[in-house]
């Protein structure tokens, strides 16, 4: 497998991903999914083989880096593509001066996956477009 994960332009493919993954499979209202954000951000890609894959995006808070829309396609997952696209954004919030830390909210299940990335939860769980999330942090 050739898996590659850079930034991109190309958002349209990036919300075909999260469509298939966020509204189709877990039944994220589209309006929640579609948040007006993405003209604002930096988004990275994952193609294996050639083939988009998963996606994120990047939104730039002050000292923070706010990692979000993190999905991979169903056949994609358990083979690294997650830990790949949380590498390349940690990776990139590294080289911008500003950044001092990457945050994301975390589905309550992947909490032990960004924890092995490096991520510590904080804070209450709480409800986003119902499904339970808490707040993780990675300090740069």
């Amino acid at each position: 497998m050739s898996l590659i994960v850079s930034l991109t332009g190309d958002i349209a493919t990036c919300h075909q991903l999260r469509r298939k993954v966020f509204i189709e499979e877990q039944a994220v209202p589209e309006a929640e999914e579609v948040d007006g954000k993405d003209g604002e951000a930096l988004h990275f890609l994952a193609e294996k083989d050639g083939i988009p894959i998963g996606c994120a995006r990047i939104l730039l808070k002050a000292d923070a880096g706010k990692i979000g829309r993190v999905c991979v396609l169903a056949d994609g997952r358990g083979a690294g593509v997650g830990a790949a696209l949380i590498k390349a954004c940690v990776d990139h919030l590294r080289t911008l001066e500003s950044a001092k830390k990457a945050v994301l909210g975390s589905q309550c299940h992947a909490i032990p996956f960004y924890e092995g990335l490096g991520f510590t939860a904080f804070g209450p769980v709480y409800d986003d477009a119902g499904i339970d999330h808490r707040d993780m942090e990675l300090m740069l």
